[in-house]
């Protein structure tokens, strides 16, 4: 890809200079203020001489085929990055699927094919397994009670089995979209995963908040920290704000706490090789 960095002074950032030639990506959300990926990507594009560059757009539901359908038809946009609340409705809108994507049945990156085909995977849940282990809370063997079984929930569940938990237990208010997830889960896994009405969070290692809870400041909790076991690890995928709720709280309750960010930052690498991010 061209160099689109130009030396800057000593001291000062490089910015990335878009031109004719420059790649397009997309995240797709509803709400978009709080997606990290743009401050996160644009940069590193910027600092390899990668001629791209991601853009937020703001869709809702309903208009969401039309704007994925849309965007296939631009022929210098490369791919989206899809976040809430569209991960399972952009699986349902590839034309082809990783294994990944079929089992958990959620999306959060498309890539347009050499022939216009969109093809779907997701690095949500080995983004958060890859940050868990590098913070030093390692999965194997660990009893996991997760929340949310939407498109980040259920690719974590996924990628928390593959890493060896010992027990996963789900839960989520959509009882028909938790005992789905957890059927597919369970021909993969069998005797690991269960659905839960309540987390059995007295005798849990990890508490993962994988639902939209703590986005806004008035969401309750999605779970009460104050039940877990000294030593537990708290873990939320909200990026902002940093310190939700949630995790505040199981700070002040002497738990320790995994931020959001870390999924993210999982995922460069695995977005760079799926996209073809190269360097020049």
């Amino acid at each position: 890809m061209t160099d689109t960095t130009r030396p800057a002074p000593t001291g000062t950032p490089q910015q990335t200079l878009v031109s004719g030639t420059t790649r397009l990506y997309a995240v797709l959300g509803d709400p978009v203020t709080q997606v990290q990926s743009p401050g996160l990507l644009n940069p590193l594009f910027a600092r390899l001489g990668i001629d791209a560059v991601l853009v937020p757009v703001h869709v809702g539901p309903a208009d969401l085929e039309t704007v994925v359908r849309g965007l296939q038809r631009v022929g210098n946009l490369d791919g989206l990055f899809v976040t809430v609340p569209h991960k399972t409705a952009a699986a349902l809108l590839a034309d082809r699927r990783s294994r990944t994507v079929e089992i958990t049945g959620s999306a959060n990156a498309l890539r347009r094919e050499p022939d216009g085909a969109w093809l779907a995977e997701n690095f949500d849940g080995s983004g958060f397994v890859s940050g868990l282990a590098r913070a030093g809370h390692q999965p194997k063997g660990a009893r996991v009670a997760l929340a949310g079984a939407g498109g980040a929930g259920s690719a974590i569940a996924a990628a928390l089995l593959g890493a060896g938990v010992d027990r996963l237990t789900i839960t989520d208010p959509d009882t028909p979209k938790l005992t789905t997830l957890v059927g597919r889960l369970a021909a993969h896994w069998p005797g690991r995963v269960r659905a839960a009405v309540e987390p059995p969070l007295a005798d849990s290692d990890i508490a993962v908040n994988a639902t939209p809870l703590g986005l806004r400041p008035d969401d309750p909790l999605p779970f009460d920290p104050h039940a877990l076991p000294p030593g537990a690890v708290v873990a939320d995928i909200i990026m902002k704000p940093r310190d939700t709720r949630l995790l505040r709280e199981a700070t002040a309750h002497g738990l320790r706490v995994h931020h959001g960010s870390h999924m993210l930052t999982g995922q460069i690498d695995s977005y760079r090789a799926f996209f073809g991010l190269r360097t020049p």
